[in-house]
């Protein structure tokens, strides 16, 4: 069964368990330059990453923090994008249950500034 994880869906979800929705979080994660400069022009509006050790949910805050591996050092610049959407093997998306490893999640994002 299709589980949508729209911000709708998931207070209703909580509610309808006798919870209350979480307040959004912030999660502060790295992000290599080539992929910070996607994300930055508006080419890229996904981010893949490990959901194993992280809640990541629609209305969440993503800070990308660019980060260069060859020196190992943060360079400074980060960018802030709402999680909008949230496709996982979990909570799948046409073929993402079959597709997408188990503890992976692909989140689509948008920049903070045009959310209103």
């Amino acid at each position: 069964m299709e589980r949508l994880t729209s911000a709708n869906s998931q207070k209703s979800s909580a509610h309808s368990r006798g919870e209350e929705p979480r307040q959004s979080l912030v999660h502060r994660v790295k992000s290599w330059p080539h992929l910070f400069e996607a994300t930055l022009s508006g080419a890229k509006t996904h981010d893949m990453r490990r959901a194993t050790d992280r809640d990541y949910q629609v209305g969440d805050i993503l800070c990308l923090e660019e980060f260069e591996p060859g020196s190992g050092a943060y360079t400074g610049r980060e960018l802030k994008l709402r999680i909008t959407y949230v496709t996982s093997a979990e909570f799948p998306c046409a073929l993402s249950g079959e597709g997408l490893s188990e503890g992976y999640c692909i989140l689509s994002i948008k920049p903070v500034a045009s959310d209103n």
